[in-house]
């Protein structure tokens, strides 16, 4: 079986996807948040950023020819802004940890 005929790889990948979806949208009226909603906000994309990554080390770590060129086609779009994919993640995480020390500022 190929890595995305599982439906629990299936699954996770549109769950991953809707949960960004909304997260991003409503991200829209971060401003508008209170401090407590900001906090939540925040965590969640933690959260979600996190579970990227572990399917991310599925992708890498399997054997799958579609995988594997899943993980080459990544490397190559972000290659073209410069990145690498830990520095994606990295610039991901600093976003979110300078946006936590904003709040602490506010508190």
């Amino acid at each position: 079986m190929g890595f995305f005929d599982s439906e629990i790889v299936q699954h996770e990948a549109k769950q991953l996807f809707e949960d960004y979806q909304s997260l991003v949208q409503l991200g829209g009226s971060y401003g508008k948040f209170d401090l407590e909603g900001k906090k939540l906000f925040i965590e969640q994309m933690e959260t979600l950023m996190e579970r990227y990554k572990i399917f991310m080390k599925r992708f890498e770590l399997s054997e799958d020819f579609m995988a594997q060129m899943t993980v080459q086609q990544l490397k190559t779009q972000l290659d073209q802004f410069g990145i690498t994919p830990q520095q994606m993640f990295d610039q991901m995480n600093f976003t979110l940890t300078r946006m936590r020390s904003e709040l602490e500022k506010q508190a």
